[in-house]
């Protein structure tokens, strides 16, 4: 290929942490980039790569009430079962296949648990939650919540059986059911042993790559394997992804925001005078009000 899209490096996700007491994470980077390279829109990731939780008779064994401004909270669920509530009155149940969409905007509390008859069950989790900048025209908007079931997402079947789910965005004239406010792609591919998919996506924008099962090569040169998360250049266009078995990846792309970002623990907004004003309006109780 002669457009083919340079890769940057191949990076490992930061040793597992436990958010609250039932999602265990790997961080592969934040708004202060421990991978080096601004990845706009994306601000964060982490990844909670397949574990056996046990069971429990909580119905609370998750994360508490706590605070968010300025971006969206994506969470991808492949296995196990999340409820979501809010301080604007939303809530759901997120299971395999499903994403949660919240848009944080001029600010909002919430709160994720596992689902109660999960919980009781116990059994495997796998699950995903990315932070999505939003554009400094968005970071004050009314908070929003998009529950997208497995159903609504755009699918495309690939050749050899594997196949390409579109969260947000469009490939291949398929679309996914996320509304953004920036142009982004998020797909969620699985390939099938031996299978082929080729991207590609304007040389501007923003790519990264991780790998959750199985080994890959891309673009004929460069391997990857479970639990790599692959940067590609902004340089070149086209994307090549060859499994030697099966494998399972998730793609982000998009266009960068430009814009300042200055992150302070669940705020990130352009300038540190903006995270003053997010932490006085918490403490004075704008984000509203939600129990335990």
């Amino acid at each position: 290929m002669t457009n083919e899209r340079k890769i940057i490096g191949t990076f490992r996700g930061a040793p597992i942490h436990w958010v609250g007491d039932g999602f265990r994470v790997s961080n592969y980077f934040s708004a202060g980039n421990r991978v080096g390279y601004d990845l706009s829109p994306y601000v964060l990731m982490d990844y909670h790569p397949p574990f056996n939780h046990p069971p429990t008779e909580s119905d609370r064994r998750g994360v508490g009430p706590h605070p968010h401004r300025g971006f969206e909270t994506v969470t991808v669920a492949f296995e196990g079962s999340v409820a979501h509530h809010d301080s604007a009155g939303n809530g759901g149940i997120i299971g395999p296949g499903d994403v949660q969409w919240m848009t944080a905007g001029s600010g909002i509390l919430h709160r994720e648990y596992h689902e109660k008859k999960y919980a009781a069950a116990g059994g495997p989790m796998h699950m995903m939650q990315i932070w999505v900048n939003l554009p400094k025209a968005h970071k004050m908007d009314r908070p929003r919540y998009q529950s997208l079931t497995a159903n609504q997402m755009g699918l495309i079947p690939l050749p050899k059986g594997g196949l390409l789910r579109v969260i947000a965005g469009v490939y291949e004239g398929v679309k996914g059911p996320a509304a953004t406010q920036t142009q982004m792609n998020l797909f969620d591919i699985r390939l099938a042993p031996q299978e082929r998919v080729r991207l590609s996506f304007p040389a501007d924008e923003n790519t990264a790559l991780l790998v959750m099962k199985g080994e890959v090569k891309i673009n004929r040169k460069a391997d990857a394997g479970s639990g790599d998360l692959v940067l590609f250049d902004r340089a070149g266009e086209e994307i090549v992804i060859e499994s030697h078995a099966a494998a399972h990846l998730l793609l982000l792309n998009g266009a960068p925001i430009n814009e300042p970002v200055v992150q302070y623990g669940p705020f990130v907004m352009n300038t540190q005078a903006e995270i003053i004003d997010a932490i006085n309006d918490f403490n004075a109780g704008q984000f509203g009000f939600l129990e335990e």
